[in-house]
């Protein structure tokens, strides 16, 4: 018989940082700093190497090669140039050509093989479906696992011979250990009351006590109603914790009343949050919940549920409720990550969990030096052989069982067991066997277009062990884990503050496996084949890491954004301050993600969304969704209730290089020299978590980053009273998060780092969250801290000087930034609808600037800028670049007035070449000649449209035609007129306005094309076409399918010319606006 050693303090701290923090650097993506005049040039035509990029799902199975070679070559002529496949099955349907079968490997070959000839590199997703890498391959042994245990109660002082139960039919044993039962833990494992009752009646709910979770009791919600169970004892209880589990989804405002002298007297109000309970977010079966209670001797409990929220159609329900006399560590599930947050996204603060007071009486504490390890005295039967010692005894047989999350969605034949997130050797098997048997398949010489190994957001909850977990735990914490495990159960082991500690490093740890073996692993594993790895660093269903070591792991970093609602709004900053923080120039996007509303969209209706990513540090779009075409008899064709459809068998898809155009330069100045931002916020060393805070909020007018713990502890330097990354970033305020503990390894750095004239605003730390060197580690926090916060606090202020810096707290930035000086970025009314980004390289200054309301808006905002510079304004819809020669040098700046019009954008860039010798920013326009009647149109679909050209007397809306080939009609039609003009002004622009298009147009002027517009004004530059006397305007406007498609909803179905997949449209549907709606007006301006 062995007792297993607890924590050991660790003097050498200098040892445990370098454990806790080696930083993998990893390959960082270059780009040189280019000067004035190729970053003109490739931003009025943009280069071939400046493309965006897509995703590509193959789906259902319904794939073709022919198909896939058409796509590559509309994807090449439109301006993308990376297309990422993801095998994707939605229905679950059998396709033509069945995932993992020779015939679809050939074609993902052929993919590669046609990539690299017409131009588009190929990138797939790590695993059959978009999350995350699992497939059949990985059985229970290489899954993710999270301990799971089963119990037995001895008594002692003889020689005993048990078979302890397996807790799961999957199982693999990894710990049997025994500690002393209290009297009271006896006790209370049995919670029989004599009587249950509940206000709703019609339901039997005798078996909510029986011990057997497959025995549950099921409502209906009763609108506006409360639901009381009310348990009556043979004898009173003290009852000190409740634990609760549910047999369906649901959650609630609960609250426990102990009765007595017949009056209800509140215990507890608590919130129950099951609304979730998929393996993803509760790998510990439903996700028990289980709370600490204020001590209360009762003999009747009521327990009342309010306010309940079901999943659609469900209803809810228990499997059981026990009320005990032991106490609990509150919310021990969640804190062992066996029950994630159920919705996409977690605040910042979701997963810091309050700690609850310390027991008083020590006897219902498992003692961590009497854990007893009887591992060596259980056979591979499950027969555990032991001499027990005098006493009361509780058993626990513990081991890993899969957490059941599996990859999605797939084809059924690509199905299974996601691996395990804390083993690179199994990020190194998966590779293998999916990634690596496509590498074998492609030929040595096509090789090379195949470039990125990807991993979309990680929606496959957590975990919390994996083989052999505890020596890597014990190596990093320095002490042994092993007789702190009975926590999982909710006991408390020797106190709460030091089960707490515990289960604080377990999260750490947990979370820092899951960015260093799963994405370190899995980049280890592309990089030997000259492969990068591609990765959104977040995840909407149980994310169990922290999201900026997670991404600083990965080659290449992604955020995304939906078209509408608030997926997004976390996503894009947590990606871009990842990048900026870990030296990665490029921040990707999954862009314009959306549901349902099938071919709805266009160009205007997404620009105001894909400049706020723009604003967000996004810098590169990766476009959602391009589903592969397999033959060009269905049209609209293959579709999903997911994503934009930008695919070659859209309307408006051929005009599509204009609105590409426009994301390509946008990339293009977002990605020189680097962004500027006064203020890092430290997320705070807390996991998981998905983003971070800001506390105090950073005024209008200044930019921010996110930063973690490692790169302040591996790349964070001060020069210049500023803090200093390695390539360039720099930042002028530290922000930290209003917590009270922190690790001393980090306090020292940060001691470093304000001595060498760093200024930080933030709370004084008071202790560490950690076991590790406890209690020493508190000490030395609390020594350091009160050396560094060592002013006085006048009405909750504090201001300090330390070596060369200072810091506060309790101020607002705003206060802190009039005291050190620091000028707003870009100064512009407050409640002015204006999103902005600034770039800076050594040349010039760049910034985006988004109106992002539908009206016209004038402002003049002030630039924190060399004064010395002139701005430019650069038009990224057109290309153009003209002077601005109205400005005035301020105190802080040069201020520039603007006009936009409704969701217009601007680049203003300071340089030195710009000239200012025009006088206005923003001249006229003068109209000359205005064309509103007597076009020629003709529409290009015949099977569907007018078979022969009309001459349209006046412009006008095709929706409202009465004609119903004209009425219906989605396609492409083309609009002819000659014009004469007796005179061009000299010395001026010449313009053609459109007046308003739906949805898009391109034009040519004597043959020559001008351009296309996708957004007011639609207005084209002809400078270089027209001319004096007769001249001929072709206008090719398409429009939605949007109308066909509700025309054939009307249509039986051998008259339907339409085919989609899936759809919500209804034969009542809205008619969209179509056509070119003029007026048509030819203009000259002087810039």
């Amino acid at each position: 018989m062995k007792k297993m050693s607890t924590y050991q303090p660790k003097l050498l701290l200098l040892l445990v940082f370098v454990l806790l923090y080696s930083c993998n650097e990893s390959k960082s993506q270059q780009i040189s700093e280019q000067n004035y005049e190729v970053i003109k040039s490739d931003f009025v035509t943009p280069s071939e190497d400046n493309t965006i990029w897509c995703y590509w799902y193959w789906i259902n199975d319904d794939i073709s090669k022919e198909g896939i070679t058409k796509d590559l070559l509309a994807m090449k002529k439109a301006g993308i140039g990376g297309a990422l496949i993801g095998n994707i099955n939605p229905a679950h349907k059998d396709g033509k050509v069945p995932m993992l079968s020779e015939d679809w490997w050939s074609h993902m070959v052929h993919a590669v093989e046609e990539g690299k000839r017409i131009g588009v590199d190929i990138g797939i997703f790590n695993c059959p479906g978009w999350s995350q890498s699992g497939g059949p391959w990985v059985d229970d042994t290489k899954a993710m696992r999270y301990l799971t245990f089963s119990e037995t109660k001895v008594e002692g002082g003889k020689a005993l011979t048990l078979s302890l139960k397996k807790p799961k039919e999957k199982f693999q044993d990894t710990h049997t250990f025994a500690f002393k039962s209290s009297d009271v833990e006896k006790r209370s494992t049995q919670f029989i009351p004599t009587k249950i009752t509940a206000n709703w009646n019609d339901v039997d709910v005798s078996v909510l006590t029986d011990g057997i979770k497959e025995a549950d009791t099921s409502f209906e919600p009763k609108k506006g109603e409360t639901l009381e169970i009310s348990f009556d004892l043979a004898e009173p209880i003290t009852a000190r914790s409740i634990t609760i589990i549910p047999s369906k989804a649901f959650k609630c405002n609960m609250s426990l009343f102990a009765v007595v002298n017949g009056e209800e007297e509140l215990i507890k109000e608590f919130q129950f949050d099951r609304f979730r309970i998929t393996p993803n977010v509760a790998s510990i079966e439903t996700g028990d919940f289980a709370t600490i209670l204020p001590e209360k001797k009762a003999q009747q409990y009521v327990l009342k549920c309010s306010n309940l929220r079901t999943q659609r159609n469900t209803g809810f329900g228990f499997a059981e409720i026990t009320i005990s006399e032991a106490p609990v560590l509150d919310k021990y599930i969640e804190k062992q990550l066996g029950k994630m947050h159920s919705t996409p996204k977690p605040d910042w603060d979701t997963y810091i969990f309050g700690r609850q007071e310390a027991l008083k009486d020590k006897s219902f504490t498992v003692n961590p030096e009497e854990v007893i390890d009887l591992s060596d005295k259980l056979d591979k039967n499950g027969v555990l052989n032991w001499d027990a010692p005098e006493g009361n005894w509780t058993i626990m047989r513990m081991g890993m069982t899969p957490t059941g999350t599996k990859n999605a969605p797939a084809a059924p034949q690509g199905v299974g067991y996601e691996i395990d997130k804390m083993n690179s050797s199994l990020a190194q098997y998966h590779f293998d066997n999916f990634v690596g048997e496509f590498l074998k398949r492609i030929p040595e010489e096509s090789k090379s277009a195949f470039k990125y190994v990807v991993a979309d957001s990680y929606e496959q909850g957590s975990q919390n062990w994996t083989d052999g977990y505890e020596v890597r735990f014990k190596e990093k914490y320095g002490y042994d884990p092993i007789p702190f495990l009975p926590v999982l159960s909710g006991r408390i082991v020797g106190s709460v503050e030091l089960s707490e500690r515990f289960l604080w490093d377990l999260r750490r740890s947990i979370s820092d496996d899951v960015a260093y073996e799963y994405v370190g692993g899995l980049k280890k594993a592309s990089n030997k084949h000259n492969l990068q790895t591609w990765l959104e660093n977040y995840g909407h269903w149980g994310f169990p890491s922290e999201f900026m070591m997670y991404g600083g792991q990965s080659d290449l970093i992604a955020g995304e954004f939906w078209n509408e609602g608030t997926l997004g709004n976390i996503e894009c900053k947590a990606s871009s301050s990842t990048a900026h923080t870990y030296g990665k120039p490029i921040t990707s996007a999954e862009a314009f993600t959306s549901s349902r509303k099938m071919y709805l969209r266009h160009p205007e209706m997404l620009k105001k969304r894909g400049d706020w990513a723009l604003t967000e540090g996004i810098n590169h779009f990766v476009l959602h969704l391009y589903i592969q075409q397999p033959d060009d008899t269905r049209k609209p064709g293959m579709n999903a209730w997911f994503g934009t459809e930008f695919n070659r068998h859209n309307t408006w898809f051929s005009q599509a290089d204009t609105y590409f155009d426009y994301l390509r330069r946008c990339q293009h100045l977002l990605q020189q020299g680097k962004y500027v931002a006064d203020v890092c916020y430290f997320i705070g060393e807390d996991a998981p978590i998905m983003t971070g805070g800001r506390v105090p909020e950073i005024p209008k007018g200044y930019s921010y980053d996110y930063i973690n713990a490692e790169v302040i502890l591996d790349r964070l330097t001060v020069k210049d009273g500023r803090f200093v990354l390695p390539d360039g970033m720099s930042y002028k305020v530290m922000v930290l998060p209003p917590f009270k503990t922190m690790r001393p390894e980090l306090l020292t750095k940060l001691e470093q780092l304000v001595a060498q004239g760093g200024t930080i605003l933030g709370q004084k730390p008071e202790k560490s969250p950690s076991l590790t060197n406890y209690p020493t580690s508190d000490n030395i926090v609390k020594d350091l801290a009160s050396k560094m916060w060592n002013a006085s606090y006048v009405d909750g202020k504090m201001k300090a000087t330390y070596g060369k810096g200072k810091i506060w707290d309790g101020y607002e930035l705003s206060e802190v930034f009039d005291e050190i000086n620091l000028a707003k970025d870009i100064e512009v009314a407050e409640d002015a609808p204006v999103l902005w980004t600034h770039r800076k390289s050594s040349e010039m200054d760049i910034y985006f600037i988004s109106n992002q309301s539908d009206d016209k808006l004038n402002i003049a905002p002030v630039f924190r800028t060399d004064k010395k510079l002139k701005p430019q304004l650069w038009n990224a819809v057109s290309g153009e670049i003209r002077d601005l020669p109205e400005y005035e040098i301020t105190p802080t700046g040069i201020k520039v007035p603007l006009q936009f019009e409704g969701a217009q954008s601007w680049f203003v860039v300071f340089s030195k070449e710009a000239k200012t010798d025009k006088t206005s920013n923003f001249p006229e326009y003068k109209p000359l000649v205005t064309l509103d009647k007597d076009f020629k149109v003709d529409f290009q679909n015949k099977e569907i449209g007018p078979k022969e050209p009309l001459v349209f007397n006046k412009l006008q809306d095709w929706s409202i035609s009465d004609n119903e080939q004209i009425k219906f009609y989605s396609g492409t039609a083309t609009y002819t007129k000659t014009f004469a003009i007796d005179e061009l002004p000299e010395n001026q622009e010449m313009y053609i306005d459109l007046g308003n298009v739906s949805v898009m147009a391109k034009v040519k002027l004597n043959g020559k094309y001008v351009g296309g517009v996708w957004m007011a004004p639609y207005r084209l530059n002809i400078s270089k076409a027209i001319k004096k006397g007769e001249n001929k305007l072709e206008i090719e406007v398409v429009n939605l399918w949007r109308n066909q498609l509700i025309r054939d909803k009307q249509l039986p179905e051998n008259e339907k010319y339409t085919w989609l997949v899936t759809d919500d449209i209804t034969p009542e549907s809205k008619l969209q606006k179509s056509g070119l709606l003029g007026p048509v007006v030819i203009e000259s301006v002087a810039y």
